[in-house]
């Protein structure tokens, strides 16, 4: 099985956003947490079965909400670059390769 790596950055992102979407309603950040996960879950299973956006990197897109969790694969792992809010600029965490 393949280990995940998140950038720490990546992490906050998750965190910061499930943080507003509890002030919008209780119990949504947690809905966010668990689509992620699920996410992150269909990657282990599948890494290359999502889009490219870079050289590279790969974008599983949420069903849920809007944003996708941004990875590339290496060395056997994966390495969770962004949690990416997909109407923002979409180029912002390329320095963190």
């Amino acid at each position: 099985m393949k280990r995940v790596v998140f950038h720490p950055e990546a992490k906050a992102e998750l965190v910061t956003a499930a943080r507003w979407y509890d002030a919008q309603k209780q119990g949504l950040g947690r809905e966010l947490r668990e689509e992620a996960e699920a996410a992150v879950s269909r990657i282990l299973a599948a890494p290359e079965a999502f889009g490219s956006v870079r050289d590279g990197e790969r974008c599983h897109q949420l069903h849920r909400f809007p944003y996708g969790i941004v990875y590339r694969v290496e060395s056997g792992r994966i390495h969770i670059v962004a949690v990416m809010h997909l109407h923002r600029d979409p180029q912002y965490w390329e320095d963190r390769i």
